[in-house]
Order: C-alpha cells, then structure tokens, then sequence
C-alpha cells in the first residue's frame, strides 16, 4: 500500500481578462493579480480605492491545465479557501458549486484531466440575490456583507476600504490515495493531576469498505493503537508529568508533537501531525456583589486579560505571509498583550497566525465571522454556518493559544439598541446561531472550552446586552460622544472593546498620498478616514485637552497621536486599577488593514504610533497610576507579577517652572496579582493649572495634571540635542512634556525604541533608533515633538 500523496496546484494559473488573460498567482485574488499585470493601480494609493471598484462588480474565471494521473486508487482536487462563491468544473464537466470563504472544499477527479476552471460570480450579484430571497436585514453598513459567508471587512468598515474580492486565496492541492485517509482528527486535550490527557476522534473516508483499518498515535514518547470501527476511531493516551503551557508572563509555552498514523496491517496509508500544549481553561462568570464576572481562569490562574483586537492585516488575506504574521504578533508580545481576539468581521486566520500565538504565548478569543448585522437564518446560509462552524472548530482546536470562542460582533446589542427589532418584524437575525446552533457545535466538538454568545453580552436578554456590570463590554459612548477622561465614570467586568483614533505615521501618508499637500481635510486624508465623522470626532477630542492647530498639518498630527495615546492610557490605568472587579481590557484595535486614520496602535505600513509606546507600559506587568476618585487623588500600584511588590515611592508636587513644592516618600506594598492603593496626601495634591504631582519608583513614573493641557502655562521647552550609539540623547533644561520622536521624519525605514516620554529640567533620556542611515542631531531635532504652550 502507498501513502496519501499532494501535489500542490499553485502554479499554471491564468486570470480571463479582456483583452487577453494574465498570469495569476495562487494563493491569491483578482485585485493582486490585476495589480501585478499594471490593469488597475493600487487601491492603497491616494484615491485609487474608488477607481478599482468594478472589480467587485465582475465575474471572473481562474483557469489551468490539470493532470489527475496516477497509480493511486482516487484522486481528490482540494481547495483550502475559495473566496467565496464559484463554480468549478473539469474539462467541462462540473464538479461543484460553492459558496462559502471560511470553507475547504474537496472534489473526486479520479482518472480526469483537461483544464480546470473556477469561475467566480461577483459578491455582490450572489448577495444581492440572497437578499432579494430572504429580504433586507438591517446593518451597521449599507453593504450586503451579512448575505453571504465571506470575510465582512471586505465590503468597506469604519477602517477599511471597499475592495470586495474573488479568488482561490488559499493553497490548492490534488491528494492521490488508496485504500482509506484521515478525513479529520478531534483532538481532545485535558490535563487529570499533572497528566495530560489526549483523546484522538479520527474520521476515515474510504476506498475499499472491507479493508481493516487501525490507529496508532504518538505523544511526548507514550504511544497508543485502537481500531478502526467502520468510519472511525478514537485513540486514549496519558502523558505523565507534563510540562503546562501558560500565557505569557505566567510561565513557559511548551508544545508537544503530535501524530496520527492510519495502518492498513503494516502499512500506513495516511499521516497528520500538530502540535498541542497541555493546560486547562475556564470562563469565570459567577454573579457576585458587583454583577456577573468574565475572568479568564488558565491552569487555575485568574488573569487580568491584557489584550488587542486584530482585524485581517491586509484587506486581501492572501498576502499575508508566515513571516508577516509573526512579526505582527511579536510585536503584540512586545507591547505587553496577552491576549489578541480575532473579531468578527474578518476571517478564521491561518494555521500561522495560531502556531504564531501557541509559541508567543498569547491567548486567543476567537469570534465567530458575524459582525454588526442582522444574519438572516434560512438556507442557503444556515448549513453553511453549520458546516463552516463544524470545520473550523476541528480545525483550530489543536491550538493551546486558543481559549475562548465567541458568537459574533454587536449583535446581540445590535438587536436591542440599533432599532433592529421593529424592523425585523420578527424576521430571523441571528439569535439562533449565537444561542442555538453555535453553542450547540462547540459543546459537541470542543467542550473542552468556553462559548460566549457575543460580545457584548451581559448572559440573558433580562439584562441590557452592553450593561456594564455583566460579562462584556463595548464601550463606545466616550469617543463618538465624550471627553475620555469619562471613561473613570464606571467599571466594566470586561472591556472587550474601546478605543481612539489618530493618523498613520508621516511616512506612510506619504507613501499613500504621494504629492498631496497634507492637510487634515486634503483630499486623501478624507478619502483614508473611514469613520463616521471621524475628523470632526478626533477634533472635538483634541479640543477638550488642547487648541486645535489650524493650518500646520505636522502639530495637528503630533498632537492627534498624543491624545489617542492619552485617550487609551486613561481607560486602561483606571480599569487595571480596579482588578479584579475588571477582568480584562482589550484595546481597539492592534492593527491596520491598509494605510488609514484608525483606531490602530500599528499602522497599516507595519509603523508603531506613539499609542503602541504607550501600552508597553500601560500592560507591563507593573504598573503606576494616579486616579482621581472622591475629590482626592489616590496612587494605585498594580501588579500583575506573580511575587510581592514594595516599591520605594517618590512624591513630588511641583510648579511647571520646575520648583519642588513639596515632596514624600511612601512605601507600599502590593502583593502578587493585586493592586495596593494609596491616598495622595493633601498637601502634594496640585492647587492649580500652574502645579502637577509626579510620581517615581523603579524606573516608572506617574504624572497628574489638574487641568487640560490647555489651561497648563507650560514654559516654552527648551532642550538639548546629541547624538548616542544607535540613537539620541535629549536632555531637559525645562518641563517637556511627551517628547516624541517621529523617526520615520528622518528615513521611512528607521523605528524608534519608544514613544511619549516627560521629562523634568535636567532629565535626560536617550531614544534608540535603527534604520537610520545617516544620523545628526540637527536632523533628530526637526523629528522632535512635545506639547508647546497655548499661543
């Protein structure tokens, strides 16, 4: 007997295009390959979004020649992901229509060749049709996304361009075997008192019905055999003294080699390998004095979830590489998370983005692909979310990054708050998939962890799906309407989404917007600023702190990006402040999808804004904050660490001119996982716009500011400017407050090691900088920002 064979199929490819067809890439999709050949221009660039949008309007086919030859019993043609519905057929003959992007798809070519077609009807075509079946379902967006199952963001977000694409965007194969191959494997993993424990479902497809079949799996040196009993068999192993996987900053990632092997007597007939890691997780959601909780709980650790929302980090997934994700990811690592959740308007990522986190260390929630819409519940689109559910689960459970799976995105509040329910008129929406058919797949597939319903949710329609004292939140309310000082005004149990805008980093405006004169309102700006009066939200913000700059677009920037970073650090300090009431923050959002005003921490180039700077700190395992609370202030000291804490602490009431008006010095003590508090005394309390308090210890430092920078008679920074190995040094011979270096100023390559940072007079820091070619301290101080007094 021979062993299941792949021959991949991603070379040969031809794109029908008028006049003539054009090479096509696969993986890929219609915009990339039309982009490659010089048919359209790139859409990130200035307006050129607007002047590809036919091309989700079209048809298009995908062609090659195919050879299913060989000495194998069946050849099967295997797509991993068709984005998204298409017909495909052989040499004229069909094999199969589909209609779902979070799919794989597998064909019977045995014996067949000639060429080999995919042709892809337009998105839009097929959800326009859905809809006139079904009927018009309300949404946050005008586009027809919830109609069909493929990734949402593609039809345009808040942050994201209207590019709505088709293609083979996943890796196709041909699979030549004999006898039987592994259809699935469920892998089950537990740990009973320091045994890890492995249950192996396998499914079989066959060839031949009468051939005996049987398993034999391997892990971490223990190895176990079980028969095949017709399509199935399940394989039991306990591994003695494992190793546990835990999150970052918690403990160590160990992962453990799994393999399956399919024996036909003495032969194998079919291998698959993963790789697993053993620790335990629950979903705390006992009601307490303060509502209902939702706290992580991993291998009996209660975490405080520090945490990002990802969206696709590239409007065509296609191109993202192994490469691009994990330096995506690393630099999560870098900014202190611990958790990422894959929301729900994007895709189930790729096999990378989780080996990426089982490695790194990082949590995984993982939404289901429903975002922001009213999902109607009839076929054809309940057994694709059914089968799509059923696949994806299997697939994704290996991971041990993996902890938490999610119904959907605003729905359920959507329902409730969005004036949806009337015009539903009773209309399905959704509610049977997030309360009926996905709990239902994850406890038959994956009981081995937590289902919650959407975020929010508060866990019953008796409560207010966003109350902020049950389960999750999405706390929206301070940027689209208030100051973000208002998010002291409550304490969530979990903020599962929150955040502020700003613009990309100068350089990538310049690379998106080559020639324009940059203005906040210039024509490219507006065209990559996709939020709801996004400009006049981010100008309403900035006014509140400071005067908005008119006419120099470099200030306007500058102080955009401080006030985001502002914005964020506010709502993180107070609620890790108020552990374990508030169990988690996730921070809208980590990442772009294209270069854009955004929410983003990392632009759509890859460049980090000062806000990524600012949650290295904001997430470090310790952290210091000053909190307003009873017309006083009190100094909380949060530590996440494991061990006590007893920092030596400073404080300092001083005049913006640099005068010390009085000073202390407190000791505290915080044990591990808690946060010890401390009443400012009275008299280091700041009596008015001319005085600040500073708070020191251990290298961190905490500043208040009794008024908005506006009101603040800053002294006009002075500084001085040197050259350092591999950076700067700026020495204070006033209050600057968040200096910021914006090296991609000096060369689009160079990064800077850190962001926002206060100095008093006679501080000095020095800012690391790489890619930058040719240093000078004349250049470096062009590239220099803080906050100026109010003119």
């Amino acid at each position: 007997m021979r062993m299941l064979e792949a021959t991949p199929l991603g070379d040969g490819w031809i794109l029908r295009h008028e006049p003539g067809p054009l090479p096509a890439s696969v993986p890929g999709c219609v915009h990339t390959d039309l982009m490659a050949a010089g048919a359209i221009p790139d859409p990130f660039l200035g307006l050129g979004e607007s002047e590809v949008a036919w091309v989700g309007r079209r048809d298009w086919t995908y062609e090659r020649e195919l050879t299913s030859a060989s000495a194998q019993e069946q050849t099967d043609l295997v797509f991993d992901g068709l984005d998204t519905v298409a017909e495909i057929s052989l040499d004229g003959r069909l094999l199969g229509k589909v209609r779902n992007m979070h799919r794989s798809y597998r064909f019977d070519v045995t014996g067949l060749s000639g060429r080999l077609s995919v042709r892809f009807v337009s998105a839009y075509a097929e959800a326009e049709a859905v809809r006139g079946r079904l009927g018009e379902r309300p949404a946050a967006y005008a586009e027809p996304y919830q109609y069909l199952r493929k990734m949402a963001c593609s039809f345009g977000w808040d942050w994201g361009p209207t590019l709505v694409t088709a293609g083979i965007w996943r890796p196709v194969r041909l699979e030549h075997w004999s006898t039987a191959r592994i259809a699935r494997v469920r892998p089950l993993v537990t740990v009973d008192e320091g045994v890890g424990v492995v249950e192996l479902a396998v499914d079989v497809e066959r060839t031949r019905v009468e051939a005996p079949l049987a398993l034999e799996a391997t892990v971490g040196g223990v190895r176990a055999r079980a028969e095949i009993d017709g399509a199935g068999g399940v394989v039991r192993l306990r591994v003695p003294d494992v190793r546990l996987w835990w999150p970052r900053g918690y403990g160590e990632q160990p992962l453990y080699d799994v393999e399956v092997r399919l024996l036909h007597g003495d032969d194998a007939l079919d291998v698959w390998r993963r790789r697993i890691g053993f620790r335990t997780v629950e979903l705390d959601l006992r009601p307490d004095a303060h509502g209902t909780g939702f706290t992580l709980v991993v291998n009996g650790e209660r975490l405080f979830a520090r945490g990002v929302n990802w969206i696709p980090d590239d409007v065509f997934p296609s191109r993202i590489t192994r490469e691009r994700y994990r330096e995506r990811l690393e630099q999560a690592v870098g900014a202190g998370v611990d958790l990422v959740r894959v929301w729900g308007g994007g895709i189930y990522e790729s096999e990378d983005f989780y080996d990426a986190c089982d490695e790194l260390g990082l949590l995984v929630w993982q939404d289901f692909p429903f975002a922001c819409a009213a999902y109607p519940e009839e076929q054809p689109l309940r057994g694709e979310v059914e089968a799509e559910a059923r696949e994806n689960v299997v697939r994704l459970m290996p991971h041990p990054s993996l902890v938490l799976w999610n119904g959907n995105n605003e729905n359920l509040w959507g329902f409730r708050d969005w004036g949806w329910e009337p015009r539903l008129a009773g209309d399905s929406w959704g509610e049977g998939y997030y309360l009926g058919v996905l709990p239902r797949v994850v406890a038959e597939l994956d009981p081995t962890r937590p289902y919650t319903a959407g975020s929010p949710w508060s866990g019953s329609w008796d409560r207010h799906p966003n109350d902020p004292e049950h389960g999750t939140h999405h706390s929206w309310e301070v940027w689209n309407r208030e100051d973000y000082a208002d998010y002291r005004l409550s304490v969530p149990r979990f903020v599962a989404e929150f955040g502020w805008q700003a613009p990309p980093a100068y350089a990538t405006l310049r690379q998106a917007l080559p020639g324009e004169e940059l203005a906040p309102d210039s024509p490219g700006m507006l065209h990559h600023q996709k939020a709801d009066d996004g400009n006049g939200k981010l100008e309403r913000g900035l006014a509140r702190h400071f005067a908005v700059p008119k006419g120099d677009f470099d200030r306007w920037h500058y102080l955009m990006q401080v006030n985001q970073a502002r914005a964020v650090a506010a709502g993180i300090e107070h609620w890790r402040a108020h552990w374990p009431v508030c169990a988690g923050t996730v921070v809208w959002q980590l990442n772009d999808c294209w270069p854009v005003t955004s929410w983003a921490a990392i632009d759509g180039d890859g460049r980090e804004k000062p806000l990524y700077h600012e949650l290295r700190r904001l997430y470090a395992d310790r952290l210091l904050t000053l909190q307003p609370r009873d017309g006083g202030l009190v100094l909380a000291a949060v530590n996440q660490a494991a061990g006590n804490w007893t920092p030596a602490l400073t404080l300092r009431r001083m005049s913006v001119g640099g005068e010390v008006l009085g000073q202390v010095a407190v000791e505290v003590t915080a044990g591990g996982r808690t946060v010890a508090r401390v009443d400012v005394p009275r008299e280091l309390t700041p009596a008015g716009p001319e005085e600040f308090l500073v708070v020191d210890a251990d290298g961190m430092r905490a500043v208040h500011f009794p008024v908005p920078d506006r009101e603040v008679p800053y002294p006009r920074p002075e500084f001085d400017v040197a050259l350092a190995p591999d950076g700067i040094t700026v020495t204070a011979r006033t209050l600057v407050r968040d200096l910021l270096l914006q090296a991609d100023r000096l060369d689009p390559r160079a990064r800077a090691d850190r962001g926002l940072v206060t100095l008093l007079p006679g501080e000095e820091v020095t800012i690391g900088v790489r890619g930058w070619k040719t240093p000078d301290a004349e250049s470096a101080r062009s590239a220099l920002y803080c906050v100026e007094p109010t003119r």
